[in-house]
């Protein structure tokens, strides 16, 4: 019997995937990940999460684990992320999170622990392909001798949208690879977001109506801003118009990204266009439409094929931000560097974040926008 490690946070979505596995008879394990507390935070969901995963284990009677990761989360994230704001580079914490503990610290122990796959709550999908030839599957087969690994270098991974595009997090898991697809299930990658909401009422999971979390990653009702000032100093600077007019004072500039909106405190919505570093001031502009905000043309930093690599250029579509949909664009190289191009105009494009390429509901690459 295969064995399954869930990393079971507390949420619904983990629930419903645990009760899925444990359906389809696979030896399921629960896991809890201790990463971050913050004692002087009430709102500070860690043990409030633990009393939900034990709820749900104790209720599909299977055994939890709990670890703690609390310096692994500190070393590989949350120093990374005051680091990346000092230098003005706006991290994107759940990629981070996906990519360097929930697929990697938390795959590799369950493999150490024996476990044959890890299985999270992700709304996404992965399909196994087999590329291998009719002959060679024959040859396999025939030859008692020929190694299984001789086939299983032919079956490749792919990391496909959510049924639910409303909530799709592959944007979120764009710089996995083979290996860590291969070790992963999301079992409600194939169910709607009302779908897992209503099995979970109908088998009586004891968190079927907890509301789902959107903050950030593992560090649940804690805004970015008042995260970032428990160790950022404050720098007092102005909030300008494009003509160097002053509407508002702001803590730091650091504390901004371009084309955000919230957090300005300006009695009127504005957004901000760009940031002078050496200056501390933010620039806004009340106009959405704002020209220096508007661009077709997006120049990648570092970048990542998930699986096959396409020769450029390539038409696909593009994220390069979490909820907006898929732009047709045009995947081009020149001089070793990869950039997009698009027809239409791209709206807040910021620098150091993510931008994700898609064929269709396949995800197949994500990189650094430059």
């Amino acid at each position: 019997m295969k064995k399954i490690l869930v990393w079971l946070s507390g949420g619904v979505d983990s629930a419903v995937a645990t009760y899925l596995l444990k359906e389809q008879w696979y030896e399921v394990v629960a896991w809890f990940m201790k990463n971050y507390v913050d004692e002087e935070n009430p709102n500070c969901s860690t043990y409030k999460d633990a009393n939900e995963a034990i709820k749900v284990a104790k209720f599909l009677w299977i055994d939890i684990l709990s670890f703690d990761l609390r310096q692994e989360y500190e070393d590989k994230i949350i120093k990374y992320i005051y680091d990346w704001y000092q230098k003005w580079i706006t991290p994107n914490p759940d990629i981070l999170c996906n990519t360097l503990i929930k697929f990697d610290v938390f795959l590799d122990k369950a493999l150490e622990a024996g476990f044959d796959w890890i299985a999270t709550g992700h709304y996404a999908r992965i399909e196994q392909h087999d590329n291998s030839s009719f002959w060679t599957k024959w040859r396999i087969l025939k030859d008692s001798s020929a190694k299984a690994s001789e086939w299983q270098e032919n079956i490749k991974y792919k990391l496909l949208r959510w049924v639910d595009y409303n909530k799709d997090q592959t944007y979120f898991l764009s710089w996995l690879n083979q290996y860590q697809l291969s070790k992963a299930l999301f079992p409600i990658g194939w169910m709607t977001k009302p779908e897992v909401r209503e099995l979970a009422k109908k088998v009586w999971l004891p968190n079927a109506e907890r509301p789902d979390s959107q903050w950030l990653c593992f560090v649940w009702k804690v805004p970015m801003r008042t995260f970032l000032k428990k160790r950022l100093p404050i720098k007092k600077g102005d909030i300008v118009l494009m003509d160097w007019t002053k509407v508002w004072e702001h803590d730091w500039a650091y504390f901004f990204t371009i084309w955000q909106s919230r957090g300005l405190d300006i009695n009127k919505k504005a957004f901000v266009v760009k940031i002078d570093v050496e200056k501390n001031l933010v620039y806004v502009s009340y106009d959405k439409y704002e020209p220096e905000l508007i661009t077709k043309h997006i120049d990648i930093k570092d970048w990542h094929w998930i699986g096959q690599e396409y020769e450029l250029p390539l038409e696909c579509s593009t994220k390069i931000r979490y909820r907006q949909e898929p732009n047709p664009s045009t995947m081009e190289s020149k001089d070793w560097k990869i950039f997009f191009s698009y027809n239409q105009d791209q709206r807040w494009v910021a620098k150091w974040q993510s931008v994700v390429a898609y064929l269709w509901d396949e995800c197949l690459w994500g990189g650094i926008i430059e």
